[in-house]
């Protein structure tokens, strides 16, 4: 064998063992990634922060692991890195670390953990984290309704549940004895337990642990209770007669509301503008708070009564006794308010009143998605940008007649037009809400909806200050040489787009509608379809102001991680490419001057 034949020769062997190390090491690699610990959960240890707090969080992998794992800690305010640390651990299933929150009030962040063996990425988690010294700047309200003699267990499972959504305040809904008697006593101090206007067995010592663990959680405890109700026979405890509301000018006719003949009582309306009622009503909630450690009430009423009349047989306008009520209340009680607006229902005269936020109980004509946008945008021009809004907007309503699970994609859609418009949505509880009466339970969330509900509350918190801090509606619209339909307005078959601005940023937001099967938010029948994703959609926009930059965001990519943009800008037009779209984009566009 000559020279030339060796090397070639020896080339050969040489290439053949490059190349079977080469599989074998990479097979190794792939093997210890496929072995290697995934994260089974993130989480904060409290649904928000005050400035300079400290932060907990605690990763749980699905397994210890015998190789070192590197753990890669990112902190993002919108698109800006702020922060970031990196650690080593071995045989941990468990790991901890701690946080100091920036000094700055009423920020939201995203926390991105990554895990890394030999440089190589092995898994990823975002969580949100809201720092806020006040709760009311950006409401994320859940309820609760099972107040029976609760396992503490129990109580803390159901609280560390809704604190991986963030849930910063709670409604406690029908906790109470009666409308007009709220918390039952026996002489001067509250007895253990009652029966509810439903005659459900409730524990004064559950209520107390819940409002306890909350508090540990920094959620606010709202104790429910009507305006103006009061049981059949409240006159045995001193409400008056004349305090009452009436159907007719003869005083014939009790206003009331029925319930099923085996509850306690239907509800009887009484004049919330009548000021002896107020003290009346005023006494008791001053004596709930007074045994329990609630932060505020949460003020309910029933909609639009049509014409109602007081004892002395003149009409009562029932909104324009709202305000005058709730100053009254603030200052006999000095607590905490919030009060629903069913279907708007005197929301322009709570919107001058001193509460947290607004809150709408949303019906009927209010069915579709624009509806709901319309609610949060009338809300903000009620208060003149005081105050955001909460929407009570019930979910698949009619499959939840029978057990079921709940629709994904409708869930997921109607969460998207809401926090997109700027609002939140009170849903999260025990159980996901279906029903005005919440404690009504027959539909189950999947585990898929769970996760993705946990990423749209992270969502939520992250990007507050462009979603719902005092931002406002722009002019600004987005516009498509190729096949994408954009609508102003929803439509099946089209991309639904509006925008919004603060300061140096203009935020446009893009709800996907190509696929939608109803237009309805409360996809009563759980037929809404699961949106088809689509890609590279070539979109632009009309300005004379000079872009900085151009980022995306969303729920449904890459765990709501921010990703710039590469734009072009000339005469005074600005095109871009967002990659992707399933239900919810966001684009920011910030400029320079």
């Amino acid at each position: 064998m000559n020279m030339s034949k060796k090397l070639l020769f020896f080339l050969l062997i040489t290439s053949i063992i490059i190349g079977i190390i080469f599989i074998i090491t990479t097979s190794n690699d792939k093997k210890k990634r496929e072995d290697a610990p995934a994260i089974q959960s993130l989480i904060t240890d409290k649904a928000q922060y005050s400035p300079e707090n400290t932060v907990s969080s605690t990763l749980i992998l699905n397994k210890k692991s015998s190789e070192k794992i590197d753990v890669k800690v990112q902190y993002w305010h919108l698109n800006e890195l702020i922060e970031s640390e990196s650690f080593s651990v071995t045989q941990e299933k468990q790991v901890e670390w701690k946080w100091q929150a920036p000094p700055a009030d009423y920020k939201g962040y995203l926390m991105e953990v990554s895990l890394y063996m030999d440089d190589q990425q092995v898994d990823r988690k975002t969580i949100g984290i809201d720092v806020s010294s006040d709760w009311s700047k950006f409401p994320r309200y859940g309820y609760l309704s099972d107040f029976s003699g609760l396992p503490k267990s129990t109580i803390n499972q159901v609280i560390e549940k809704l604190n991986r959504y963030h849930v910063n305040g709670l409604q406690f809904y029908d906790w109470h004895f009666q409308h007009h008697q709220p918390l039952k006593m026996n002489g001067d101090l509250p007895v253990s337990s009652w029966l509810d206007i439903a005659n459900r067995p409730i524990s004064l010592e559950t209520i107390q642990q819940y409002i306890d663990h909350a508090h540990e959680k920094n959620m606010k405890a709202m104790a429910y209770n009507l305006l103006y109700g009061a049981f059949k026979e409240a006159e045995k405890d001193g409400v008056k007669e004349e305090w009452r509301l009436f159907k007719d000018q003869q005083m014939d006719k009790h206003d009331y509301h029925p319930l099923p003949k085996d509850w306690q009582s239907d509800i009887f309306l009484v004049n919330p503008g009548n000021e002896e009622w107020q003290q009346y009503l005023f006494d008791q909630q001053n004596n709930v708070f007074q045994h329990l450690n609630f932060d505020g009430w949460h003020i309910d009423q029933l909609g639009d009564r049509g014409r109602v009349f007081n004892a002395a047989g003149e009409e009562v306008h029932l909104p324009e006794t709202f305000e005058p009520f709730l100053k009254s209340a603030k200052k006999h009680m000095n607590q905490e308010l919030v009060m629903n607006a069913v279907n708007q229902y005197g929301q322009w005269n709570i919107a001058q009143s001193p509460v947290e936020f607004l809150y709408t109980e949303v019906w009927s004509p209010y069915d579709t998605y624009g509806d709901l946008k319309k609610i949060i945008d009338e809300n903000e021009e009620f208060s003149h940008g005081k105050y955001n809004t909460v929407l009570a907007a019930y979910m698949n309503y009619d499959l939840s007649n029978q057990k079921g699970v709940f629709n994904e994609p409708g869930i997921l859609l109607t969460d998207a037009v809401i926090f997109a418009a700027g609002g939140a949505h009170i849903e999260l509880g025990e159980h996901l809400l279906s029903k005005e009466y919440f404690p009504h339970n027959n539909l189950t969330v999947s585990p898929s909806l769970q996760e993705k509900l946990k990423t749209y509350y992270d969502f939520l918190v992250a990007y507050e200050n462009v979603l719902r801090d005092e931002v406002v509606p722009s002019e600004t619209k987005l516009s498509t040489e190729n096949w994408v339909h954009l609508r102003e307005n929803p439509e099946k078959g089209t991309l639904w787009t509006f925008s919004k601005k603060k300061g140096k940023r203009e935020i446009f937001h893009l709800i996907n509608l190509f696929d939608a099967s109803t237009l309805e938010w409360r996809d009563t029948d759980g037929q809404q379809k699961e949106p088809n994703v689509r890609k590279e959609l070539q979109l632009s926009f009309q300005t004379d102001r000079i872009v900085d930059k151009i980022w995306f965001a969303s729920p449904d990519v890459k765990d709501g991680v921010s990703i710039p943009l590469t734009f072009n800008q000339e005469n005074e037009k600005v095109t871009f490419e967002v990659p992707s779209l399933k239900y919810w984009d966001m684009v920011v566009v910030e400029y320079k001057n």
